[in-house]
């Protein structure tokens, strides 16, 4: 069997080094907690293999002697920690919300966290040949972070760029809301048209501008698009022509401000048009994914027995042995089995369990990886995925358990955990790998690496989630937390667990959502057709109803920010090889806006906790501004974000490019 493409010749580099593994261990932990605020806060996490790689080629090439593979190794171990956090967050909230928990238990979310991370990893290793060596599929993120690795970009320059951003994010993270209150988290403003409620506005985050320049245009008009159905078409004609005959709603909203209604009518009824949609969009992903789905297994299989069969191979095609892999799937879900037999008490469901949890994780896995393959990690649609096992979960739970069990839809959410983390590190795994396939790596270390980086992401997330928790709440507004992070996917996985054993659902919205839903899919799949660049994947648009208006919109401008870069680039004649330069220093300064945000939430959240109260760090009254300086401080991020993408470049006249 022939090496990879770009293969290295001779003495093998070190690559699984002593403080390759550390520094890939810390970066995960970190990009864990990050990614952690992020997705709560606004429902997407962002993957971090690339800012990973220049984090690494700035550190090691410090130290002295990396190489190329050493680096390669520490963002595989560090993109776990995004991972990890995604398959967390979408899932394990949703037992506090329950109320099953209190708080997040911390020996139950490393096992749930780090064994399906594991799983994941182990569920994958039969995927690389079949889609990475047969299928050559493009893995995008995984061929940008080893062009990244290849090129060996000045790691200063790019260290520099994430620095300023990560300040920049950090300090209008402080100024904000839960911190100094120097200015407001959002812009926003209200007011009745005749009987119609008008609505518009935007959070102040940096990080949400950055997630938008990252994730780009298209996303970013679906997922406003999205919030506009349910802000500026679904609450005004609920309130104009449905609110008056709701006696119950229509009490809790009086004497309210035209905001104040807004936001009340969504909470109670209209977000639940996003439950809907999501909820066709899980059972799309499957339906549309089934012949590659199959295609998948099919190819795994086969290169399973292949290397069964002990072939002499280059160090580029060894994978894990398989009959290692079959013995850690068995090991590493016995743990589980254990775990689902405390929850419902009985072997006769706990053993069902456990084997719904080991298919629908291999099937889902390979799904995870084809999708990663084909449009990349961060546009995978693993909440689809996961609301399709937890319904198909619930569903035989109900008819083993009854529809009265009380510990039904918390069994449903554990079997959804522990595949969504599984799916979730196998898109990751496949995207590693593919980088490391381009730059010569051996894939058995990456999937090592990948493994340690799960359990170590894992390690931090229970202290992690109930520090933003008792700090800002998670999912349910109360009294003492009004404006808690939102947590959607995970507080869809608990409606529609509860909702399948007998909970209380306004099952008519539910039922409008899933009618907006098929028809986002129709219109998809005219645009499939006719070739259009432009496409309305029904998970995002979803996701756009199911969160408020105000979240949507930086994401959109970020968005329109990246399209305005790049149409500027080529106008002044830069090549594709100038233009992927460009963008990729505008991704950094996306992703240090992100984490320094993110972590700069999370170091807030210390002394509320600490204090009791989100008073702790607000200055006085009179040294509050409004939202005109909060609109100035995101403005002059964005500039910054222009500068660094469109910036000249001495590269570009080195690298060919016509740009002057």
């Amino acid at each position: 069997m022939s090496a990879a493409p770009d293969g290295v010749s001779g003495a093998l580099p070190p690559q699984l080094t002593f403080r390759a593994v550390a520094l890939a261990i810390v970066l995960a932990m970190v990009l864990a907690a990050a990614n952690t605020y992020l997705g709560l806060f606004a429902g997407m996490t962002i993957a971090s293999a690339i800012p990973a790689a220049v984090v690494s080629m700035a550190v090691l090439g410090a130290l002295g002697g990396a190489g190329i593979l050493e680096n390669n190794i520490v963002q595989t171990g560090a993109s776990a920690g995004s991972s990890i956090a995604s398959g967390v967050i979408f899932t394990i909230p949703a037992l506090v919300i329950l109320g099953y928990w209190q708080d997040f238990q911390y020996a139950w979310v490393l096992a749930i966290a780090g064994l399906g991370g594991i799983l994941g990893v182990l569920f994958s290793v039969p995927l690389r040949r079949a889609l990475i060596v047969e299928q050559k599929l493009a893995f995008p993120e995984g061929q940008a972070a080893a062009e990244v690795l290849k090129a060996g970009e000045n790691p200063a320059q790019g260290i520099r760029i994430l620095g300023v951003a990560a300040l920049g994010g950090a300090l209008a993270k402080l100024a904000a809301g839960s911190g100094l209150r120097l200015i407001p988290d959002t812009a926003a403003s209200a007011g009745f048209f005749g009987k119609y409620l008008a609505y518009f506005g935007t959070n102040l985050s940096p990080a949400l501008l950055g997630v938008g320049y990252i994730v780009g245009l298209n996303i970013g008009i679906v997922v406003l698009a999205g919030a506009m159905i349910s802000w500026n078409i679904a609450i005004p004609f609920y309130v104009a022509n449905v609110l008056p005959g709701n006696a119950e709603l229509m009490q809790a909203t009086a004497g309210l401000t035209a905001e104040d209604i807004a936001n009340t009518v969504w909470s109670k009824q209209i977000r639940y048009l996003g439950v809907g949609a999501m909820l066709v969009g899980g059972i799309w992903a499957l339906v549309s994914l089934r012949h590659s789905l199959l295609s998948g297994i099919r190819s795994g299989l086969a290169a399973a027995r292949a290397s069964a069969a002990g072939a002499v191979v280059v160090h580029t095609e060894e994978d894990l042995p398989m009959k290692w892999v079959l013995v850690g799937i068995v090991l590493f879900t016995l743990p589980l089995l254990a775990l689902y037999q405390v929850i419902v008490g009985t072997l006769a469901v706990s053993l069902p369990m456990t084997i719904i949890m080991i298919v629908a994780g291999f099937l889902f896995c390979s799904v995870s990886a084809y999708m990663a393959g084909l449009v990349g990690s961060s546009n995978n649609p693993v909440s689809g995925i996961t609301i399709a096992t937890i319904l198909f979960s619930a569903v035989m739970l109900l008819l083993m358990m009854g529809p009265d069990s009380e510990i039904g839809p918390v069994a449903a959410v554990m079997i959804g955990a522990v595949v969504c983390c599984a799916a979730c590190i196998a898109g990751d795994n496949l995207q590693d790998l593919k980088c490391g396939y381009i730059v010569g790596a051996t894939p058995w270390r990456q999937q090592v690496m990948l493994a340690i980086g799960a359990v170590s992401s894992a390690l931090v997330m229970a202290p992690v989630l109930n520090l933003l928790a008792d700090a800002y709440g998670i999912g349910i507004a109360t009294e003492a937390k009004p404006n808690p992070l939102a947590a959607p996917q995970a507080t869809l996985m608990a409606a529609v667990s509860k909702g399948m054993f007998g909970g209380e659902l306004p099952w008519d919205m539910i039922a409008i959502g899933a009618l907006i839903g098929i028809a986002i899919i129709t219109l998809d799949e005219i645009l499939k057709a006719r070739g259009a660049s432009f496409r309305t994947p029904v998970l995002a648009v979803a996701v756009g109803i199911y969160l408020p208006l105000e979240l949507m919109t930086p994401i959109f401008l970020g968005g329109l920010l990246h399209h305005l870069v790049d149409r500027h680039l080529k106008r002044r004649g830069a090549d594709a090889a100038a233009l992927e330069r460009h963008h990729r220093k505008g991704l950094l300064f996306a992703a240090g806006m992100i984490t320094g945000e993110a972590l700069m939430g999370i170091a807030i959240a210390i002394p509320i906790v600490s204090s009791g109260s989100a008073e702790v760090l607000a200055l006085p009254e009179a040294l509050r501004f409004g939202e005109w300086l909060g609109l100035l401080v995101v403005a002059g991020l964005a500039l910054l974000l222009w500068r660094s993408a469109s910036g000249r470049d001495p590269d570009d006249v080195r690298g060919g490019s016509t740009t002057r």
